[in-house]
């Protein structure tokens, strides 16, 4: 008997609500219901709290300083928009230029543009054939007019970790505020905001097995004290960085999906990086020519995004869709078909960009399931120009 289908394999796109983190919420979502900013009575007081543990487990698991340092928000996205915008808005009399790298999200990329589009300007740095960008490069960029540097510290389509502790003491010595979208490494590998010398982090409750919605900012409180302009305001709420009611189920989740990823990180990145070279090892077996997009080992332990070269991927699709969930380089549609932006930036060709396919491996997964994959794959109608052919006995 095989493994229950479908297989999810995008972990790195959203993973599924931990029931141990929605027990710790389900309180908040009946009896417990109270507006944390209702502080004259007991309902508003259980809310307060839920909300204030949660600050100080968000800021342990990066190694912030306090709670005081966390501002709740929706999600990453409206993180990374309040970080960007909200710092450049803040400091343009210094200077109006940002940093930024052109595998980032379009969370990132986005809310460049927008400042682009204020009269602001921003260089986007390249990477390498695997994904990393080239320190020399960022620390040849940086101006005396540069405010923000912003790079993230997981790429969420090939996984690459970029060096953030090189960044942070190349941008504390030039004295420039360091920004990363941290959403698919926090509570997958040690995140120290202090060590690292990050100035403000994003990161999504979705990500690490808990609810959609909640997300938060990282805001260093000193050495040096940053400042934000706010994006929406109405309350104050947040330190008046972020106005409006809290999420507080949504928040009580993340604080206990981030305990629980943090309690379990190091056993769970190896059990992790067994099942991605596991199927590494069994796809390459069975396939020829298969290729890792990205840095080979400096990349998340559940991440593996794979080149199957002269496949027409859209057949391959339609053929493993209903068995296994997974995400491809692409972004397409049937009208208007669009290469990933980051593998294009690895291979600008375009070749790898519309043959290469995600496997986001998570917390639920298991060997069983892996092995599946390698033998649907390896069997794929799709892949046969790749498939091995048997050594002929003599």
């Amino acid at each position: 008997m095989g493994p229950q289908l479908p297989i999810y394999l995008d972990n790195q796109a959203t993973t599924p609500l931990d029931e141990r983190v929605l027990d710790t919420m389900m309180p908040y979502l009946r009896g417990s219901f109270g507006n944390a900013a209702s502080t004259e009575h007991r309902f508003g007081w259980v809310a307060e709290e839920a909300v204030k543990q949660a600050r100080e487990i968000t800021a342990r698991c990066i190694g912030a300083e306090s709670g005081r340092n966390i501002i709740f928000t929706s999600g990453a996205t409206e993180s990374n928009n309040l970080a960007i915008l909200g710092a450049a808005r803040q400091y343009a009399r210094k200077g109006r230029h940002l940093i930024t790298v052109v595998t980032e999200h379009k969370a990132v990329l986005d809310p460049c543009l927008a400042w682009e589009a204020e009269g602001g300007k921003v260089t986007r740095l390249g990477v390498d054939r695997d994904g990393l960008i080239d320190l020399n490069e960022l620390d040849e960029a940086i101006t005396e007019e540069t405010v923000l540097v912003s790079v993230m510290a997981a790429n969420n389509e090939i996984g690459v970790l970029q060096p953030i502790e090189d960044i942070g003491n190349m941008t504390r010595a030039h004295g420039v505020l360091f920004h990363t979208d941290a959403t698919q490494a926090v509570g997958k590998i040690p995140i120290d905001v202090d060590k690292a010398n990050i100035d403000l982090l994003s990161l999504s409750a979705h990500k690490i097995y808990g609810p959609k919605g909640a997300g938060a900012l990282y805001v260093r409180r000193k050495r040096p004290r940053v400042s934000l302009k706010p994006l929406q305001y109405g309350g104050g709420h947040e330190q008046g960085m972020r106005s409006g009611t809290l999420n507080v189920p949504g928040i009580v989740g993340l604080g206990a999906a981030l305990e629980r990823a943090s309690e379990t990180m190091e056993e769970e990145a190896e059990r992790l990086r067994y099942l991605r070279d596991r199927l590494l090892t069994g796809v390459r077996a069975g396939l020829e020519g298969v290729e890792v997009n990205g840095h080979p080992q400096q990349r998340l332990p559940g991440n593996l995004n794979l080149y199957f070269p002269g496949v027409a991927l859209e057949k391959l699709i339609r053929e493993i869709y209903a068995d296994i969930a997974v995400s491809t380089g692409a972004a397409c549609t049937s009208a208007s078909p669009e290469p990933s932006h980051v593998l294009l930036a690895l291979e600008p060709e375009g070749k790898r960009a519309m043959a290469s396919v995600r496997f986001g491996i998570g917390r639920f997964n298991t060997t069983e399931e892996i092995d599946y994959v390698i033998e649907r794959l390896t069997r794929a109608k799709a892949l046969r120009s790749l498939a091995r052919r048997p050594v002929p006995s003599l």
